[in-house]
């Protein structure tokens, strides 16, 4: 854990008592602040209290005697309505702030080298993260890996001299974090997303592009290039005298990082030559991953690895448990059937980047449905085989593939994983991929994404001549 001693001896309110926000109470305490914490759900006071911590209604406090509010990312700030904690806090002039913000301040204060890599975006913000922390410790750095992807960031080990941080940080952290600033700052992409929170794109896209812009004087901000938004911020932070690295996988760029085929390009001056080779590489397999990890290779590229490290560091990546997972192998008389976990994607958007990914695809799909269905993957039903339904949105998925794609409604996951291995079998196919990608939540059936992953993890390594990968 980080001590946070930036409040010592200052009255600290801290609200929302997730992990994130407990972790916060405890740094804080741990730095000597005068805390006292609270939430809207009772239980969730009463553990806290009983976990040593100081618990109190903040509707009873004097709000003048505050230093801050540390507020946990998932309480409204500004959209659809600043929750009252924050009105309280504003009238009283109380600065809120998160625990990226407390982490800042606190590294500001240590004094010490210690890298920072922050990596933000709509879409692939997590595989980035745990790219670049593992290319970090193939080149031999004690990378701290936290933040949105699962760690909070202050349970992470305290500042040492060369110790880096890999953060990963959603839109709340950084509408949370005024002082942030990093060494290397990764803007991957912008598309509509959490507008119920940041009301409109605009305001999304903005608090997005504070994160590049919070590089320091001699960091380097990496940004996809490939939507209008990210470009206009590329533009913004270089002609604030700004280092940036652009990244494209839709063509070529004259100065930047770009996919051609398997390769990651580097251009200067347009003059370029090849710095990675993602061929063969199945976690970082589709253009999606290309972007991933040319923004991670520049990162990398920026703190001083050199080109032979990061090749390897690529080549040995395993990727993340349920995107795009390769979990097992069955040989069959014509070839090999690959089973691939990919059940994070609880959306058609998302799944969009997996069934881009490969051909002779036997489809596990379906759960909870979210809006719009399975209208928008219309373009990638030439790649599917057959689709095994499950869930509640079987129905629904079945009308959408009629005449599009041959579909079986299975119900469950166990009968769509036996259903997908018999037909990938008789198939006669080389290298038919039974792919779980659901576009969907898992809620009907699944406490979450990460227990259906499991479970369909489970399932396949337990099916006979199922080697792991």
């Amino acid at each position: 854990m980080i001590p946070i001693t930036v409040f010592a001896g200052k009255k600290v309110a801290v609200f929302g008592l997730g992990n994130s926000g407990l972790i916060a109470a405890r740094a804080l305490k741990n730095g000597g602040a005068d805390m006292v914490v609270f939430d809207d759900n009772a239980k969730s006071v009463e553990e806290a209290r009983a976990a040593g911590l100081a618990a109190r209604d903040l509707r009873e406090l004097d709000w003048t005697q505050l230093a801050a509010l540390v507020l946990a990312p998932g309480v409204p700030l500004t959209h659809p309505a600043p929750h009252w904690t924050v009105e309280r806090a504003r009238q009283a002039g109380v600065e809120i702030v998160g625990d990226i913000e407390l982490f800042c301040r606190e590294r500001a204060k240590a004094g010490v080298h210690c890298p920072l890599v922050a990596i933000t975006g709509t879409n692939g913000k997590s595989t980035t993260t745990a790219l670049t922390a593992h290319l970090l410790k193939g080149a031999g750095y004690d990378a701290q890996m936290g933040g949105n992807i699962g760690v909070p960031v202050l349970a992470l080990e305290p500042f040492a001299q060369g110790r880096a941080y890999v953060l990963e940080v959603s839109s709340y952290q950084i509408d949370l974090a005024p002082s942030l600033r990093t060494s290397v700052g990764i803007l991957l992409n912008v598309t509509e997303d959490h507008l119920d929170r940041h009301g409109t794109i605009e305001n999304y896209a903005a608090i997005k592009a504070r994160l590049p812009a919070s590089v320091e004087q001699d960091g380097t901000a990496v940004i996809g290039v490939d939507d209008q938004w990210t470009r206009d911020a590329a533009g913004r932070i270089e002609r604030a005298g700004k280092k940036v690295a652009r990244v494209s996988v839709l063509g070529p760029l004259r100065d930047g990082y770009y996919a051609e085929g398997t390769r990651i390009m580097h251009a200067s001056g347009g003059t370029a030559h090849p710095v990675a080779q993602l061929a063969g590489i199945g976690s970082l397999r589709g253009a999606h991953n290309a972007q991933n990890a040319a923004c991670a290779i520049a990162a990398c590229v920026a703190l001083g690895i050199n080109l032979p490290a990061i090749q390897k560091g690529l080549v040995s990546f395993a990727g993340l448990a349920h995107r795009m997972q390769q979990v097992g192998r069955k040989s069959t008389n014509s070839g090999a059937i690959l089973y691939v976990n990919d059940s994070k994607a609880t959306n058609a958007d998302s799944a969009a980047k997996a069934l881009a990914s490969f051909h002779d695809i036997f489809w596990i799909a379906g759960g909870k449905p979210k809006t719009g269905g399975i209208e928008s993957l219309t373009e990638f039903f030439p790649r599917i085989r057959k689709a095994y339904l499950i869930g509640e949105a079987a129905d629904e998925f079945a009308a959408t593939l009629q005449g599009k794609a041959p579909c079986e409604i299975a119900g469950v996951m166990a009968k769509a994983v036996e259903a997908a291995t018999r037909d990938a079998e008789t198939s006669g196919l080389k290298e038919p991929v039974v792919l779980l990608s659901p576009a969907c939540a898992s809620f009907d059936q699944y406490r979450n994404f990460e227990i259906r992953g499991q479970a369909f993890t489970d399932i396949v390594l337990g099916l006979p001549g199922v080697e792991p990968v």
